[in-house]
């Protein structure tokens, strides 16, 4: 296939060698054919040369693709040895035959467990008693035969515990079918339900379930059905329609099991409707109108919905409580109040307690508070830096509490609470197999650079004790930065591979993430924007300006909203690095978000901003990765999609490493690996995954002249 698209691009494409990777002088680089395409908006012109990569089903396209794949293999053909040989020792580090902390639902025992072998997981539970014999429900390594792309999810069990719906994914696009599994017969049933979120939601009367349908365009979730066990989906009744395409959809159950929710959500806006889950048939009760800039969350507890909200300018958001006969806002008590310093992230309730989920100056905390009031305490975390969150807790009727504990240098551990007697159970401890790891051998630490604004930036490093922090040191620096979502700093045994070598792992905690609060997220989104890419390019700064490394010696990494990140940088600093990994990047943001026919557009634009607005448009297109490669010299960069992504199509990188081979002053190495089978979440299979860490880490570590 490799050289059938060799010898096809040869007649399709122009062919140019201005690139000298790895002493390779004689290998030509593909560069396609350039069809120059013009926008006009708001008065500006812009042309895209290579805008026709977005046609999907064109041969030339596809070929292109397999043409830049051949062309990473050949470059990196000394490497495969050593790519083989990292994802041996990262695979050698699981334990092949793991199982999850059973938790207890409704009379069973569940629990997610992994054979030798097996790239699947296999979900059982057993009745009452851990002792009870087990009951497959899936087996995810049958159901996987003959699939490219497995992904079975949205596993939910009907209330009386006869029947579990469960979705299935073979494309990688987030387009799952929904079918029923009978679990005293074993049958499936016939109907199919195509097109959805995998989501569902069971009424009390186990036999009505609700699910959440993707438009098959946009992928937007706006549509609410209402399917009867054992009717043709086609019969299905419409009980919601989400008419805004600035906003998504989705439905839930209370952990109660007394109401079935359906939200609507945008970045800056929620409302939700509520039908009692004994009633399938209720028409949807609109909980609180949605307003612009009110956000709100509900748990229910005895005769109160409990709302975690932004109410009354609450940034960091506050608890209240209202009846559940009176549920709009002018009736919302005060529980927990707003506090400056401290991000309200989550509850959880239970008969006794509610548990909240906080934040301050960075770091997790849970705290404990009694209904009446007689304790009010948080779990204490000893390390500078640490990821701590609550776990699965579905029983109501518990004085335990199940959470997860790790850090950058701790593997992750399943703690079960006694929230009454103050004691700690750990019911699991992630086993790092292979005998060569000591957490001892490991040291992490936070930092904190000062950005061009004088903001200070958080920065969570770890590396080996043996590591010493010269100019000579090789960095990795990984941000995200997007979507007030917040990077923490997690274990992770694949990463060991580059400690070992010497490597030093950092996490830029970078505005437009929560880490400091919603003030941080505000400061990085919309027309603070760039507020996220001078921050990361200061982190690194610091680092070398500290003599922990130096620009020779300076990498970085991040994904989807991470990978416009690295696409800023590069335009912006590309001194800075010596090499950078672009997962899955999102590059080419002002022609994206003028298409509302691309999955995630006009549900964006409270992050990113409507470019059909004028400021926003040339705010957008001040920094756009895409648009403002210029002639220069770039940093080594490696370039990584999926042509079943639905988040970020495959054409954007495409379109991106075009025009950087056409701009671009240096010789060093620019490359792009497809995966053509995978979508925006990369390979399915547990160690197929580890496959492309290893081809990333492979790169790195390549650059560095380390090889073993």
């Amino acid at each position: 296939m490799k050289t059938f698209a060799i010898l096809f691009l040869s007649l399709i494409f122009a062919v140019s060698c201005n690139q000298k990777p790895m002493n390779q002088t004689n290998i030509k680089t593909p560069v396609v054919a350039k069809i120059t395409k013009e926008f006009n908006n708001h008065g500006d012109k812009r042309t895209d040369d290579y805008y026709w990569l977005n046609e999907r089903e064109n041969p030339k396209v596809i070929a292109y693709l397999n043409a830049e794949n051949a062309y990473y293999d050949t470059l990196t053909a000394h490497t495969k040895k050593f790519q083989k040989e990292l994802f041996e020792e990262m695979k050698a580090r699981i334990k092949k035959d793991d199982e999850s902390v059973p938790y207890k639902k409704n009379g069973y025992y569940y629990i997610t467990r992994y054979i030798k072998g097996g790239q699947y997981p296999i979900y059982a539970r057993k009745k009452e008693s851990l002792k009870a014999d087990e009951e497959v429900l899936f087996d995810g390594n049958q159901m996987a035969e003959g699939q490219d792309y497995f992904k079975l999810g949205g596993l939910n069990i009907s209330p009386n515990n006869k029947l579990v719906a469960f979705a299935v994914d073979t494309v990688s696009r987030r387009q799952y079918n929904i079918q029923i599994k009978d679990l005293t017969t074993g049958k499936i049933y016939p109907e199919i339900i195509k097109n959805t979120t995998g989501g569902s939601v069971w009424a009390n009367d186990n036999k009505t379930l609700f699910y959440t349908q993707k438009n098959p365009t946009t992928l937007r979730s706006e549509r609410i059905f209402k399917h009867i066990l054992g009717t043709s989906p086609s019969e299905d009744i419409e009980v919601y329609f989400e008419a805004d395409d600035t906003f998504g959809v989705h439905v839930t159950k209370s952990k109660s099991e007394q109401y079935i929710l359906i939200g609507s959500y945008s970045t800056l806006s929620t409302e939700y409707q509520y039908i009692n889950a004994d009633n399938p048939d209720d028409i949807f009760k609109v909980f609180q109108p949605r307003e612009k800039d009110l956000e709100y969350s509900l748990a229910h507890y005895n005769e109160y919905f409990y709302i975690l909200t932004n109410k009354d300018k609450a940034k960091n958001f506050k608890l209240m409580k209202t009846h559940v006969n009176a549920t709009s806002k002018d009736n919302w008590k005060e529980v927990i109040p707003h506090r400056k310093d401290v991000l309200l992230e989550d509850m959880s309730l239970f008969k006794n307690y509610m548990v909240l989920e906080e934040r301050s100056n960075g770091l997790n905390k849970i705290r404990i508070k009694r209904w009446d009031a007689k304790a009010d305490y948080y779990l204490p975390f000893n390390e500078e830096t640490y990821s701590a969150f609550v776990f699965a807790n579905p029983e109501f009727d518990t004085e335990i509490i199940r959470y997860g504990y790790n850090s950058l240098t701790t593997p992750s551990s399943i703690i079960d609470f006694d929230m009454k007697e103050k004691t700690f159970e750990i019911k699991k401890e992630q086993e790092v197999l292979g005998g060569k790891f000591d957490k001892k051998n490991y040291t992490s630490q936070r930092l904190w650079a000062t950005a061009r604004d004088g903001k200070k930036v958080a920065i969570s490093m770890v590396h080996h004790k043996k590591t010493k922090l010269t100019a000579k040191t090789p960095i990795l620096l990984y941000a995200y930065g997007s979507y007030g979502y917040t990077i923490d700093p997690n274990f992770s045994t694949s990463r060991l591979s580059l400690l070992d070598r010497g490597f030093v792992f950092a996490i830029a905690h970078v505005r437009g993430g929560q880490y400091l609060g919603r003030q941080w997220y505000d400061d990085g989104k919309l027309l603070h924007k760039k507020n996220t890419f001078t921050d990361f390019i200061d982190c690194g700064n610091y680092l070398i300006e500290k003599g922990y490394t130096s620009s020779k010696h300076l990498y970085a990494e991040g994904g989807s909203a991470g990978g416009l990140l690295m696409g800023a940088i590069v335009n912006m600093s590309p001194q800075t690095f010596n090499g950078v990994i672009a997962a899955v990047p999102f590059v080419d943001v002002i022609t994206t978000m003028f298409d509302d026919s691309i999955p995630l557009t006009t549900s964006e634009y409270d992050e990113w901003g409507n470019p059909n607005v004028k400021e926003f448009y040339e705010y957008i297109k001040s920094y756009s990765p895409y648009d403002n490669v210029v002639a220069q010299d770039y940093p080594n960069m490696l370039i990584t999609t999926g042509l079943h992504d639905s988040q970020v199509q495959y054409f954007e990188p495409a379109k991106w490493i075009a025009k950087l081979r056409e701009y671009k002053t240096d010789s060093n190495l620019l490359l792009m690996h497809t995966n053509m089978e995978a979508g925006h979440g990369g390979a399915s299979g547990r160690f197929d995954a580890l496959k492309e860490v290893a081809r990333e880490q492979a790169f790195l570590l390549d650059l560095e002249g380390i090889s073993k």
